[in-house]
């Protein structure tokens, strides 16, 4: 943070001009959460491409596109740390201002206002009060758990799957041989070094599976049978053994 800059401010450029910037914040974890779902990639973004009324975002570890005609504005914020040390990051907002995503800048503080240096000052914005790390969440996942019996029967199968997330503003695609999952404070995670799926117990109530030219797609659904933006891909083999529910629920 400089002299000419807030620790939590509203950037007054729009949000296209400032995505191209992200090149030069070094790695970026792209976060967002929909639902129970927690979906993020991690590295440099290495191309920041314009496509009519939305941004991609590309390279190695980046496979994102961000609605412009959703997120309307961005937020810098500097006031987060984790053990001690600043991650700032850049917050996409919608018309009514509530955050839909987040870009984080995970080589800190130095990197970012460098990158944001042009654009000045924005409006000042009170801090946000943030949960402690670690609230919330049961101690185990219980052994039915339907999202973590699917991704027990996905890694038996071998096969490799896209895990993406699509919600308003932005859709965020991963694809690779699934990682053994891990079950911990409630979540079962998926973690590989570029991507992060953190998929909250119960989350997950039903599958509804889609299938053509040989494709699987499942779209994960919550206890009122709503999709919260979690998909699946794959060959049929990868999901044959994926149960459509819990136990005794139809």
């Amino acid at each position: 943070m400089t002299s000419e800059t807030h620790p939590r401010e509203r950037l007054k450029q729009a949000p296209a001009e400032i995505l191209r910037c992200l090149p030069a914040l070094g790695r970026v974890m792209l976060s967002t959460r929909s639902g129970g779902a927690t979906h993020e990639r991690m590295g440099a973004v290495e191309t920041v491409t314009a496509e009519a009324d939305a941004i991609r975002l590309g390279g190695t570890f980046h496979d994102s596109r961000i609605d412009l005609t959703t997120v309307v504005s961005m937020v810098a914020d500097r006031t987060a740390t984790m053990r001690d040390r600043v991650l700032p990051r850049l917050e996409c907002q919608d018309a009514a201002g509530e955050s839909l995503f987040s870009l984080i800048a995970l080589d800190g503080l130095e990197p970012f206002d460098k990158a944001l240096e042009s654009f000045g000052a924005g409006e000042k914005l009170d801090p946000l009060v943030r949960d402690a790390p670690g609230m919330g969440g049961a101690a185990d996942v219980p052994e039915d758990d339907l999202g973590a019996r699917s991704f027990a029967a996905i890694l038996a199968s071998g096969a490799a799957i896209t895990i993406d997330i699509e919600r308003p503003g932005l859709f965020q695609h991963w694809e690779g041989a699934l990682p053994e999952p891990k079950p911990a404070m409630g979540f079962v995670n998926i973690m590989q070094p570029d991507f992060h799926l953190h998929l909250k117990a119960g989350a997950v109530a039903g599958w509804e599976r889609q299938e053509a030219d040989g494709t699987v797609t499942l779209h994960a659904r919550d206890a009122e049978g709503k999709s919260f933006g979690l998909v699946l891909r794959g060959p049929a083999a990868a999901f044959g053994e994926v149960p459509e529910s819990h136990a005794g629920r139809g």
